[in-house]
C-alpha cells in the first residue's frame, strides 16, 4: 500500500469549498410528531460535557402511546430541511425529520483526511477489543506515531463470549501506527475502524500535510 496524495490534496480541496458536514435526523421509534421545537436555520447543540452527560437541543417532540418524548440533537450545527408537513402526523421509525449541518472543526478535517490516507484495520465482529500486549507496552512508552509493526504481526485481540481471537496485520509491508478509534474493551460495532496504519516510507509526507492543515484551517 502506498497513500497517494495528490487523491488527499483533492479532498482537501474539496472539504475547504464545502467545509460541513450533513447529518440527517430521524425518528427513533414510530409515533406522532407533536411539535418541533427549533425552527429552520436555528443553531443546536449536540451533548456536552466530560462524559457527554447534559443532552443536546431540543429538536422535536414524538408521542407513542401516549408518551410525549423529546428528540435531541447528536451534533453541533444548523436545521435545514425541516419537514414541518410532519406535525401532527404519525410516522414510522426511520423517517427522516430534519437535516443537522455541522461545520467541520480542524480536528475533524484531519480525521476525514486520515481516513482517506491510512490503512483502516476494521472490527470483523462486534466484539470487544484490546491491543496486543506487546503492542500496548510498546506505544505506552513511545506513543503514536513511533511504533512500527510488519505483516504477521498480531495487532489485537477480540474478545467475544469468553472467546478470545488474535487479528495479526495481514497487508505486506511496514507500517507505523498511527491513529486508534476505539478504547480497550468497549463494545465497538463489526465494521467500525479500529487502528489506522501508516506506510513507513509515507509518515514524513503525512506528517507535513497534516501540519499544513492545521496552519491553514482555522
Amino acid at each position: 500500500m502506498k497513500i497517494d496524495f495528490s487523491q488527499l490534496t483533492e479532498l482537501l480541496q474539496e472539504l475547504k469549498q464545502n467545509p460541513y458536514k450533513l447529518y440527517p435526523v430521524y425518528t427513533p421509534h414510530t409515533g406522532k410528531i407533536l411539535e418541533f421545537l427549533v425552527k429552520e436555520g436555528d443553531a443546536v447543540r449536540g451533548p456536552t460535557g466530560t462524559w457527554l452527560e447534559k443532552p443536546g437541543t431540543p429538536l422535536f417532540v414524538l408521542e407513542r402511546e401516549k408518551n410525549p418524548k423529546i428528540i435531541r440533537a447528536s451534533h453541533n450545527g444548523i436545521v435545514q430541511d425541516l419537514r414541518l408537513d410532519l406535525v401532527n402526523k404519525f410516522v414510522e421509525a426511520g423517517e427522516q425529520v430534519l437535516t443537522i449541518r455541522h461545520p467541520l472543526s480542524q480536528e475533524e478535517v484531519i480525521s476525514e483526511i486520515l481516513l482517506s490516507a491510512l490503512l483502516i484495520v476494521r472490527a470483523p465482529e462486534t466484539a470487544r477489543y484490546i491491543l496486543s500486549p506487546d503492542l500496548a507496552k510498546k506505544l505506552e512508552k513511545e506513543g503514536l506515531g513511533k511504533v512500527r509493526v510488519k505483516t504477521g504481526d498480531e495487532l489485537l485481540i477480540m474478545t467475544f463470549m469468553k472467546r478470545e481471537t488474535p487479528i495479526t496485520l495481514s497487508q505486506e509491508g511496514q507500517f507505523v501506527i498511527f491513529q486508534l478509534y476505539f478504547k480497550p474493551f468497549e463494545l465497538v460495532q463489526s465494521g467500525s475502524p479500529l487502528i489506522g496504519l501508516c506506510p513507513v516510507e509515507d509518515l514524513p509526507n503525512l506528517e507535513k500535510l497534516i501540519t499544513r492543515i492545521k496552519e491553514e484551517w482555522s
